[in-house]
């Protein structure tokens, strides 16, 4: 899904005719749309608990396995925005294939990594194929169903799909960690990509946007370089940290490209983001709350594993059941979401929401060595996560509410945006800081579990911190609006 304001579309034959309900051909059409998100929210959780395990196999070191997860989560998030571009303009059936014909192959890669290097490959090319799955395939699926209930329904339904997919991902990867190996777990998407496209070509039908707008190339080679210049200069930092030089030069021309795709946006005919869009309140804000929920949340599931498998020393099983109960009370909460927001009003749920997941993360803090940490980490980070998901469907109806409809499909990919920038900068940015609380502490004369422990809290602190102040700029920043839905 571009990031424009797309035209009224006509909706396709077989959904116009159905009505409020689905023909059989679209369930189908369905399916296959949310079995590509389903991967992606897989292929985002399933790794997690085997990143230990991993490592050992591949000789990456703790501050090295970030990059299991940054490498997937760069690219998917710097080359959403461009993707979507190009598949209005060459088509969006077209472009969906071929990102997941990426992905599938990229799986394979993973799969049969011999070396760090070729491994990390893989994982970069599953994350630019991402990249182009997600906007391509929510754009088919908004052009396929009929506005109204019939696309209301495929929406939940695909939102239903992609909770699910973390969930199942982080029990799915410690049982097939223990026992068929972590390269099951890519096995296993390439497997399911196969499949998707065996079925795809012969359901989707083209779809392109009729004004084929042209490409902002300056804003999307500014956007995805910053971003990229960005993230390295923080995951480096999370290996030697801050001080060295090119550190210090990746992160100054992160900031550097990012200031200059703003200015460059603010004089395109055809930007990938509107910035008059990003100064209305419920849009900024509301995206704000999106970016740091999802950061600091996937933050949290990063150093929990690296506690429950390096300080704790449970199995990849075990580690994933702890996730797998996470995984349901986020089910849970997102089913529960739309009734709190219907209570309580968007404003409200959406800071409630930020404040649970911050006090909760906060709760992490008493995390010791001895096994009452793995009770302590179920129930805190479980309870967290519920508040993580209100904030989650609180901040997208926050982005998206009081617009036209010739301004929804801006607003929902700009929502979409944040959720990958911000599941892309938590992990390399709080992996700094805890690894280098770690590196100091082992030099300081403590222990490896000790040490470890001691990087771990100060990453939930400064974590928990982040989300208590987003909360209460957020309360501020919306403070008038409406609490209604």
């Amino acid at each position: 899904m571009a990031i424009d304001s797309p035209p009224r579309t006509t909706p396709s034959g077989a959904a116009a005719a159905a009505g409020p309900g689905m023909s059989a051909r679209d369930k189908l059409v369905l399916l296959v749309l949310c079995a590509a998100q389903f991967i992606v929210a897989l292929d985002f959780s399933i790794l997690n608990v085997a990143l230990p395990v991993l490592g050992d196999d591949l000789g990456m070191g703790q501050a090295d396995l970030q990059w299991a997860v940054t490498a997937f989560a760069l690219p998917s998030g710097g080359f959403l925005l461009l993707s979507g571009r190009i598949a209005d303009l060459y088509g969006r059936r077209r472009v969906f294939l071929a990102g997941l014909a990426l992905f599938t192959a990229a799986s394979v890669l993973a799969t049969l990594a011999w070396a760090p290097a070729v491994f990390l490959a893989g994982r970069a090319l599953q994350g630019l194929g991402a990249a182009v799955i997600v906007p391509t395939g929510m754009s088919l699926l908004t052009t396929t169903f009929a506005e109204g209930p019939q696309r209301e329904r495929a929406l939940g339904i695909s939102g239903t799909l992609l909770s699910l997919g973390f969930t199942i991902g982080m029990v799915l990867g410690g049982v097939m960690t223990d026992t068929l190996g972590w390269r099951s777990t890519m096995g296993l998407l390439a497997v399911a990509g196969l499949g998707i496209l065996a079925l795809a070509p012969g359901l989707l039908t083209e779809s392109r946007h009729p004004q084929r707008p042209r490409i902002d190339v300056p804003g999307a080679v500014t956007v995805t370089g910053g971003l990229l210049a960005l993230i390295y200069g923080l995951s480096t930092a999370a290996q030697r940290g801050f001080g060295g030089v090119d550190v210090l030069v990746a992160l100054a021309l992160g900031a550097g490209l990012l200031v200059a795709f703003v200015v460059v946006e603010s004089r395109a005919a055809e930007p990938l983001v509107s910035l008059p869009m990003l100064r209305r309140r419920t849009v900024a804000w509301g995206n704000l709350a999106g970016l740091v929920t999802f950061a600091m949340m996937s933050t949290v599931v990063f150093l929990l594993t690296l506690y429950l498998q390096e300080v704790l020393e449970l199995s990849a099983f075990r580690t994933g059941l702890v996730f797998g109960v996470q995984g349901v009370f986020a089910v849970a909460a997102g089913m529960t979401a739309p009734r709190v927001i219907a209570r309580f009003g968007t404003r409200t749920t959406l800071i409630a929401g930020l404040a649970v997941q911050a006090v909760f993360s906060a709760a992490l803090l008493a995390l010791g060595q001895d096994a009452s940490g793995a009770w302590l980490a179920l129930v805190a980070a479980s309870v967290a996560c519920v508040g993580h998901l209100w904030a989650i469907v609180a901040y997208g109806v926050t982005a998206t509410s009081g617009l036209p409809d010739t301004e929804q499909g801006l607003a929902t990919g700009l929502v979409t945006s944040s959720q990958q920038v911000g599941l892309t900068i938590g992990i390399p940015l709080l992996s700094a800081v805890s690894s280098a609380r770690t590196a100091s502490l082992q030099d300081s004369g403590s222990g490896f579990a000790s040490a470890t422990l001691g990087g771990i809290r100060l990453g939930l602190g400064v974590d928990a911190a982040v989300v208590a102040a987003v909360a209460v700029l957020v309360a501020v920043g919306l403070r008038g609006r409406s609490t209604a839905r």
